[in-house]
């Protein structure tokens, strides 16, 4: 098994009010197939893209949101470091049998964030030239060069180009083992979203139009795209039917 390391996007999790219905959509939008966890008294269900596992879904009674997370090699020392830096432990560090130990925390200005201690790196949830995987990651705050900061000396990032997109701010983009797998920009009144800092994920399509019509037709919103992003791919932001923003990239 291959050695974990540390920075690497792994996983993403949807917190959902329906998981039914949240696998009915995601299905339905990104080809996604769901199967139970098999956890005694927990109803945990695991996605996948092909053969590959993406994403899990869990039920919440709060506002459906979606977690992303990043591996690390010290579960319990990554928590401390967050909290020692500013941030919080939400939920303090739990193994997780035959898949590693995690914890739940947000940085400063309040996004959370899952860090996970994976048994090994064989985990493809995250490939940015794959569909119905994770391509991209997004964090909405309000300070993004605090936040630059804090994720370069907590996860080694590193920063990539800035981007300039006039009256939204910079856009700056960041950068894992050489390759941009992100960008940070300030959350400005009336973005989609919750009204505190946070991570948004990207998910990998084919076309984005066509993606849009499927999201319409499943029963969630498009609130934003096709939008031509720099390198010439499109995005798109919508909502699904019970709430949770998610982010879709591809070719048009």
């Amino acid at each position: 098994m291959a050695k974990p390391k540390k920075g690497k996007p792994c996983w993403y999790e949807l917190c959902t009010t329906d998981p039914d219905g949240a696998a009915m959509f995601y299905n339905a939008v990104l080809g996604w197939s769901f199967a139970s966890a098999g956890m005694a008294d927990f109803d945990y269900r695991l996605a996948r893209s092909g053969e590959d596992l993406v994403a899990g879904v869990m039920p919440g009674e709060a506002a459906p949101f979606w977690l992303i997370y990043v591996t690390v090699l010290d579960c319990d020392k990554a928590a401390k470091a967050f909290a020692k830096a500013g941030g919080s432990i939400q939920q303090a560090p739990d193994d997780i049998p035959g898949t590693g130990r995690f914890a739940i925390v947000a940085d400063p200005q309040g996004a959370p964030l899952g860090l996970l201690q994976p048994l090994s790196d064989d985990s493809r949830a995250f490939a940015m030239d794959e569909a119905g995987h994770g391509r991209w990651h997004e964090l909405m705050t309000t300070d993004p060069a605090a936040s630059l900061e804090f994720y370069g000396k907590q996860f080694g990032w590193k920063p990539g180009e800035a981007i300039d997109m006039g009256p939204m701010g910079t856009y700056q983009l960041f950068r894992h083992a050489k390759t941009d797998i992100g960008g940070m920009m300030k959350q400005a009144p009336g973005m989609p979203g919750p009204d505190h800092p946070f991570w948004l994920p990207y998910f990998g399509v084919d076309g984005v139009e066509a993606a849009i019509a499927r999201v319409a037709a499943a029963g969630g919103q498009a609130l934003h795209g096709p939008m031509e992003v720099p390198g010439g791919s499109f995005i798109m932001v919508g909502r699904d039917p019970q709430g949770a923003l998610f982010a879709l990239v591809g070719p048009k």
